[in-house]
């Protein structure tokens, strides 16, 4: 006869495989669901100006700010694995050299979640009363994956550690986004295909460069 502290670990144990399993099953679930993203960006406007990075620097840098339109369709991310999609907007430029890798700037991001993940939302008591006002009675709502921006202010400026970023060339915007399932791996725009996993369909912009850096009016008028 095995003591209770035996069956208790058995019992335990068989738990804990059950559990792993199921895990397992649920994570490979989010293989078969089809992904077929796509997207369209496109720069509105465009400026260089003059600033600092922060209250305490002492020396002015250029910073760029790139407006931009967006067109997304990413309802098929949404399962009922899906906790909560994060979706960015990037710049992206050439390197002086071949050599080395290409240069990244986010300037707009957002987190999209499901009805079932509506709690982590960062945000008021009423925005988040009218979220779940939308999705009531839904545990899935791929509605929420379709995005539609016009004339969008940047989130985040764009600037560089030498301080100097007008005139580049060869500058593009692209759309990514990265899932992150209630069980499983966290997955990122995916780069080739994959059974049902599609590329981005679009999401990137025309090639278009920096102007240089805005010049302030005078404002003083002429006696």
């Amino acid at each position: 006869m095995h003591s209770t502290l035996v069956r208790t670990q058995n019992v335990f144990g068989f738990f804990t495989t059950v559990a792993f399993v199921v895990a397992a099953l649920i994570a490979a679930s989010d293989i078969v669901a089809s992904r077929t993203p796509k997207a369209s960006v496109v720069v509105k406007d465009v400026s260089v100006v003059m600033g600092r990075a922060n209250y305490y620097a002492k020396k002015k840098e250029e910073f760029a700010n790139i407006r931009f339109s967006m067109s997304a369709d990413l309802s098929s991310l949404f399962t009922w694995n899906t906790k909560q999609v994060f979706v960015y907007v990037s710049a992206s430029w050439p390197n002086s050299t071949s050599s080395e890798p290409s240069n990244e700037a986010v300037i707009w991001d957002t987190i999209i979640t499901n009805p079932s993940a509506d709690h982590l939302q960062n945000i008021g008591p009423a925005a988040m009363k009218k979220l779940k006002r939308s999705a009531k009675g839904k545990p899935i709502d791929p509605s929420r994956g379709k995005i539609e921006l016009k004339n969008q202010k940047p989130k985040y400026q764009v600037s560089v550690p030498s301080g100097k970023i007008a005139h580049t060339n060869d500058v593009v915007l692209e759309v990514h986004y990265n899932v992150q399932p209630w069980v499983g791996v966290l997955t990122w725009t995916p780069q080739i295909e994959f059974l049902g996993w599609k590329k981005m369909k679009g999401g990137v912009s025309k090639v278009f460069s920096l102007p240089a850096v805005k010049v302030k009016k005078d404002s003083t008028k002429k006696n």
